[in-house]
């Protein structure tokens, strides 16, 4: 059986960090998805997706993320239950991350930057232009 998911989208709220009993850091939050089509409206739709992330993971993703950032996530889709205070079995659906990604920096939205371990030179960077100018790629620059 195949259980595969990957998305992109945006956080629709800071990521909610907490620790098992044993110490074990979870943390969890909602992605927001814009849907392919639009409404007949002219606006996108979106899906608002739950999914939680472990161990150190976990803290990575809460420290270098906030509300509103662009990240990439994946893993697998998974069911539980519980019973709720009413006696009723209540059904959660909820991605678990296995890798995620970071779309843009923190400094792209004015937030400081995850990349601050990073050299802060432009060598390390092999896209870098020197000439400041922006880099032309033209469509028959690409393999697909």
């Amino acid at each position: 059986m195949i259980n595969n998911v990957t998305l992109t989208g945006r956080l629709g709220k800071d990521v909610e960090l907490k620790y098992t009993e044993s110490g074990l850091a979870v943390a969890s939050g909602t992605l927001a998805v814009s849907r392919r089509f639009q409404t007949k409206n002219g606006e996108r739709e979106v899906d608002w997706i739950n999914f939680v992330i472990w161990r150190k993971a976990a803290e990575a993703f809460a420290n270098f993320t906030h509300k509103g950032s662009l990240v990439g996530l994946e893993g697998r889709i998974q069911t539980r239950n519980y019973e709720n205070k009413q006696g009723q079995r209540v059904y959660v659906t909820e991605v678990i991350v296995e890798n995620f990604s970071f779309l843009e920096s923190k400094s792209s939205t004015g937030n400081g930057s995850y990349q601050n371990n990073r050299p802060q030179n432009n060598t390390s960077d092999p896209f870098a232009n020197n000439a400041g100018d922006p880099i032309d790629i033209t469509d028959d620059d690409l393999p697909f």
